[in-house]
């Protein structure tokens, strides 16, 4: 997935990913996965996408500080 937020490309093809959890079973309606990333320019975000019933029902990037991506490895 691509997605430009405040003029920066944010793209899961062309980052390195760094960490990824996976919340229920391949096809549960309410499991989801968060998938962390970072790009050439030390920028992270968080990939997340989901079942229909879970908190991530569509595909989406979420950009994150350098801070906010360590709290997150630690709590996951």
């Amino acid at each position: 997935m691509k997605k430009i937020i405040c003029k920066v490309e944010y793209d899961t093809e062309t980052a390195t990913l760094v960490k990824k959890n996976t919340f229920g079973e391949f096809g549960d309606a309410t499991g989801y996965e968060e998938s962390l990333y970072v790009t050439e320019n030390g920028k992270y975000f968080l990939y997340v996408n989901g079942g229909a019933e879970s908190k991530y029902p569509e595909e989406n990037i979420k950009r994150m500080s350098a801070d906010k991506a360590e709290e997150w490895q630690k709590a996951n």
